[in-house]
């Protein structure tokens, strides 16, 4: 059993060359990384978060994001120390052995695209409104899964199957390409944002804040869990996908400084948009109004302060947000999936880099075409639980990956250093199982029904196939 906790030496991972293109800067991986970040978060689950926890919702973003801060310090330095592609799959090889490397490979691509899928799905309610204000409707049967709504016959959400498709094609075509709609769309996004902050903020009225915490740390109310710490575990998606950052080292300019700065400015100033956001949509309408407008809460506080001309542009801001969290998830699981396949973990299919574009084309297209079909045919509300639970296990594998490195690798060349060390990753864990402990039971369930297969899966091939083996 020894040969399943093999490891691959952080000196052979810096001799290897990479066929992938590198043209990616700091500025490239901040807008990487605030294209994850802020999208459903803001324009999605704000509202849900608000039912959750009350106007103290901005305390529960504010936990999330310490909880991100703190194990990216740790993927920082992981990034620093071995910039190849891969991410916590790749480091998690580095520190705990093949095994743990495969579980947590698997766990990213269960990540990427359950919440690419998701985030799909919410892409779609935004898209079909904006269609409905200027004139154009699409028949419902086709705006979501069957089942999705109750009491409204729907088949398929082909809104969201479309998208991704789109986004799977401008992935597969080049970085460069990847990386100028990426720019833009934020750019955009973060004008919207500004643009929403500015004409909401004088309608703020403080006695909505009244009571701020009406749920406290940890309650239930009608029988569900509430709170700060439940609405932290629900707006934890929200900051899903910063850690893909890490998956472009191969395709980053001196990986082992600009990762780092990369990773963490994004978490800084999406945190920044988040608190004040969240701060503005309950001060201007009380929280318990969000039940009517769980799909789009910011429509709330527009249909509030009568600004109803800016819904259009909201919702195309909306929109460009989905869309560039989308974007970057697929980025991010294609290239975990190509780091499994040049390990021998995956078969040769998925690591295939086609000479024109320099991408993994065969397996972004494989792992596109699923992730469409499954925002296309299922119900993701309750799956999108298992995007959080499968984030929070690769964190906490990451930051105590810094302490076993720590100590069994000193003198390996780091970049970047986490400060703080032992503190810093003790933290991460001791927040990431916190948020864990928010999450519902059922969500365990389906998450050690994925884990057994990814382990059937090793066991009967990837064992076999692995590099190491040789």
């Amino acid at each position: 059993m020894n040969n399943i906790f093999r490891k691959k030496q952080v000196a052979d991972l810096l001799m290897e060359t990479t066929p992938l293109k590198r043209t990616l800067h700091t500025l490239d991986l901040t807008f990487l990384g605030i294209g994850a970040i802020i999208g459903t978060g803001i324009f999605v689950l704000t509202g849900k978060g608000a039912l959750t926890a009350g106007p103290a919702l901005s305390l529960s973003f504010l936990l999330a994001a310490i909880c991100c801060g703190f194990a990216g310090l740790c993927y920082a330095e992981f990034a620093s120390m071995a910039p190849v592609a891969g991410s916590a799959y790749t480091y998690s090889y580095v520190a705990f052995g093949e095994v743990i490397a495969f579980i947590i490979g698997w766990d990213l691509i269960l990540e990427y695209a359950l919440g690419a899928a998701t985030v799909s799905v919410g892409w779609s309610g935004y898209f079909v409104n904006l269609l409905d204000n200027v004139g154009i409707h699409i028949p419902t049967v086709l705006t979501a899964a069957a089942g999705t709504t109750p009491g409204v016959t729907t088949i398929f959400n082909l809104p969201a199957f479309l998208i991704v498709l789109v986004i799977t094609w401008i992935i597969s075509i080049g970085i460069n390409q990847t990386k100028r709609v990426n720019d833009t769309m934020v750019l955009i996004k973060l004008a919207v944002i500004v643009l929403f902050i500015i004409c909401t903020v004088w309608f703020i009225k403080p006695h909505n804040w009244t009571p701020f915490s009406p749920y406290g740390l940890y309650s239930f109310n009608h029988g569900t869990a509430a709170g700060i710490i439940p609405a932290a575990s629900i707006v934890f998606f929200s900051f899903i996908g910063f850690d893909s950052v890490a998956s472009s080292a191969e395709e980053t300019v001196n990986p082992s400084k600009t990762l780092p700065r990369g990773i963490l400015l994004s978490l800084l100033i999406s945190t920044v948009l988040y608190i004040i956001m969240t701060l503005i949509m309950t001060g201007v309408v009380k929280y318990t109004i969000f039940t009517k407008y769980l799909n789009a809460p910011i429509l709330a506080v527009l249909h509030s302060t009568g600004q109803t001309w800016l819904s259009i542009i909201v919702s195309i801001g909306a929109i460009l947000g989905m869309t560039t969290v989308i974007l970057v998830q697929l980025y991010g699981q294609s290239r975990i999936c190509y780091s499994m396949s040049r390990d021998g973990l995956f078969p040769k299919f998925f690591g295939d880099v086609n000479p024109k574009y320099q991408t993994p084309f065969k397996g972004t297209w494989f792992f596109g075409i699923i992730t469409a079909f499954a925002g296309g045919f299922i119900n993701l509300n309750i799956l999108s639980e298992l995007v959080n639970i499968g984030t929070l296990t690769a964190f906490i594998l990451v930051s105590a990956g810094i302490l076993w490195m720590r100590k069994t690798n000193p003198e390996v060349h780091r970049g970047f250093k986490a400060p703080g060390v032992p503190f810093t990753p003790i933290i991460a864990i001791i927040f990431c199982l916190t948020l864990i402990a928010g999450l519902n039971w059922e969500t365990w369930v389906r998450f050690i029904l994925w884990f057994a297969v990814g382990m059937l899966i090793y066991f009967f091939y990837a064992r076999k196939h692995s590099k190491l083996n040789a």
